[in-house]
């Protein structure tokens, strides 16, 4: 896979035909491009490996591990929004964040909260925005940068309800409200009537969303809800349009990091769980 190759390949950074051993690209100047055509094959596995569909598989397959490990007690009569509510005690050991478990040293919980879900509904709500907001950010920054977006506010969401003391908390929530703060950073850089029409509609979905989470009985995690946005709102002002900008190898890099973080943290969830 990673052997040297002997003919032209395409510069990982402008797409652009060169030679392996050349000392730099003579489009975009990439200083031997050569030694990064592993971030090329990189990108193309992101290519034609859909991450809001990867999310989507992960997030159910999750809940349905959730559901096996504590059947009595999902199936407990909880009314319509709790209808097949996975247990306290599947969602800790399936890594559930929160400000207890991070007092504990479970740093991986920041990730794997992300992808659990507190009820049938609940699931079934956050799946429909990740495939409704996922490919708008994709579109317009790129998939690697739709990765960095989705996971690190939704890292950054808990960490803000961590420090603020919600002890137990759990949902992609927090990493949907950084898909709406991208998308509203967007409409504010891009401007025109284009970007005015981005900022109106993601701006008014977010606000919909905010006071929702407001709402008596809905158990939001509000906290996870702002710190997730004003995360997303950064990283969209941050990282470049895909128009503008193809992705870089260190956001390619990046990207793949986190994917395997997330791969790592449910590993240290599930050893932490049959461990203790």
């Amino acid at each position: 896979m990673f052997r040297k190759p002997t003919g032209a390949i395409l510069c990982p950074r402008c797409g652009r035909l060169t030679h392996p051993d050349a000392a730099e690209c003579l489009v975009c100047g990439l200083q031997r491009p050569g030694r990064w055509l592993w971030a090329a094959r990189l990108g193309r596995l992101w290519r034609t490996g859909r991450f809001t569909d990867v999310v989507t598989v992960t997030c159910i397959v999750v809940y349905v591990a959730s559901l096996l490990i504590d059947p009595a007690g999902a199936l407990r009569p909880q009314g319509l929004m709790g209808f097949l509510s996975p247990s306290d005690r599947a969602l800790g050991q399936l890594g559930a964040a929160g400000a207890i478990p991070w007092r504990y040293g479970h740093w991986w919980t920041l990730v794997t909260g992300i992808y659990l879900h507190g009820a049938l509904l609940h699931i079934l709500f956050n799946v429909l925005w990740i495939r409704q907001l996922g490919p708008a950010v994709e579109e317009l920054y790129g998939q690697a940068r739709l990765v960095i977006v989705f996971t690190l506010s939704g890292v950054l969401g808990y960490a803000l309800s961590n420090f603020v003391g919600i002890p137990f908390t759990i949902g992609a929530s927090g990493s949907i409200f950084g898909l709406l703060g991208a998308m509203v950073a967007y409409g504010r850089k891009r401007g025109g009537s284009f970007g005015a029409m981005v900022l109106r509609q993601y701006g008014m979905w977010a606000a919909i969303l905010f006071v929702f989470g407001l709402l008596p009985g809905t158990g939001a995690n509000n906290y996870a809800h702002a710190g997730g946005f004003v995360g997303g709102l950064a990283m969209g002002f941050v990282l470049s349009f895909e128009d503008l900008r193809r992705e870089s190898v260190l956001e390619r890099v990046i990207a793949g990091v986190l994917v395997a973080l997330t791969a790592l943290a449910f590993v240290l969830a599930i050893g932490s769980a049959v461990l203790g």
